[in-house]
């Protein structure tokens, strides 16, 4: 099996590759690796296995220890 990696755009449900892939013979199958950027907060997932409630304390909390930060640079 040969590795190849290979740039892409995701567009309309179809990945479009950036360079020619002339190596690979047409109706080839090929596994694919996808790699992304994230668009979800990274807090997500810590905010996500908490109850709402607690998430939205932490939040609070988190903005609240912020402030004082800003506040105190100045």
């Amino acid at each position: 099996m040969v590795k190849k990696i290979i740039h892409a755009i995701y567009d309309h449900g179809v990945l479009r590759p950036l360079d020619p892939l002339d190596e690979i013979a047409e109706n080839s199958e090929v596994e694919l690796s996808i790699h992304y950027p994230s668009t979800q907060h990274p807090m997500k997932n810590v905010f996500g296995i908490l109850p709402r409630e607690d998430a939205d304390e932490m939040r609070k909390i988190i903005d609240e220890e912020f402030e004082k930060v800003n506040l105190n640079e100045w």
